[in-house]
């Protein structure tokens, strides 16, 4: 049977949009992937991929620069990938940009994160190879959150013990929660510091009172500081090293004096070292008392001499003449 021109028209129309649909969704995954742009490879080394695949993508910055073109496994614990980059986006890269291993979303594929660098640094060049960061895996994540379990099962049982020990009445805890005269003296106990605390508080105040008023001029401190009265201590200060200057002259010429007199220089030390003139002074003393006593004797007789005896009387009567007047 032959087909009629409407249905090898409307045959056309669909084998044109097949066509249309199937180029489009070749470009639009070719550009996706960098198919048909200009693209320069730059390489990472990890040591653990955690799923990557080829055909990933490559984001620098959050955008889409890229995508995985292979991954090669160097040895047991380094793994070369190879990054297929837009040519444009290399003159961004700089040397010191770190890549790391993340995903797309919670659950989304797996994906190379390029973070920018934050130095000086240059571009990279096609073939050049970036410093990594390894991802944390979700098994090492699992262990620790593990381990972290079985530490907190563990001071679960040690806290229950603590608890139960403590509602038994146990352990220091336990005795003043459980213990009402201990209770009933570590409160007097803290009403104690209260008081003592205010009472230290007085006390500081009255001492910062004290300080404060050492200013005042009505008492020592305040006279010391007064400028004028040191003034005065200083002038006496002066007077008195100057007086104690001339009492030093006057003690060394009293013992320059005292030292001729041990010397023998001068008539004290000949006088009290010499014996015999020391006898004749003293016989001289006791004939010129007994001179004295004879000259006493001597005047007596006169008074009672005729030849004398008138003048004595009128010195008797002389005498008392002043003493009347007196």
């Amino acid at each position: 049977m032959e087909k009629t021109a409407a249905q090898k028209i409307r045959l056309g129309i669909f084998v044109i949009i097949g066509l249309t649909f199937f180029v489009l969704a070749i470009y639009f995954i070719g550009n996706k992937q960098q198919m048909f742009g200009k693209t320069e490879h730059l390489k990472a080394v990890f040591n653990n991929v955690a799923g990557l695949q080829l055909g990933n993508n490559v984001r620098f910055s959050g955008i889409n620069v890229g995508t995985v073109r292979g991954i090669e496994i160097i040895n047991d614990t380094t793994i070369s990938v190879d990054m297929q980059i837009d040519e444009e986006i290399f003159s961004h890269i700089k040397k010191d940009a770190v890549a790391t291993i993340g995903s797309d979303g919670l659950v989304g594929s797996v994906i190379i994160n390029i973070i920018p660098g934050k130095g000086n640094m240059p571009a990279v060049k096609p073939g050049d190879a970036i410093q990594s960061q390894n991802r944390v895996r979700t098994d090492d994540m699992l262990t620790t959150l593990n381990v972290t379990n079985q530490n907190a099962a563990q001071l679960t049982i040690d806290l229950l013990k603590i608890t139960n020990e403590i509602n038994q009445g146990k352990g220091t805890i336990g005795i003043l929660l459980r213990d009402t005269v201990m209770a009933k003296d570590l409160k007097a106990t803290i009403h104690n510091l209260r008081v003592t605390s205010e009472k230290t508080s007085q006390t500081m105040d009255n001492l910062n009172k004290q300080i404060a008023a050492l200013d005042n001029k009505d008492n020592v401190i305040g006279v010391l500081k007064d400028t004028v009265v040191g003034n005065k201590i200083r002038k006496v200060v002066t007077n008195l090293d100057a007086s104690s200057q001339e009492i030093n002259k006057v003690v060394s010429n009293l013992n320059a004096t005292i030292l001729n007199i041990k010397e023998g220089k001068g008539a004290i030390n000949y006088l009290s070292n010499d014996p015999k003139l020391v006898k004749k002074i003293d016989s001289t003393m006791t004939n010129i008392n007994e001179a004295s006593k004879k000259l006493n004797e001597n005047l007596e007789a006169l008074k009672s001499n005729f030849l004398f005896k008138g003048y004595f009387k009128k010195q008797e009567k002389a005498k008392k003449k002043v003493e009347a007047k007196k």
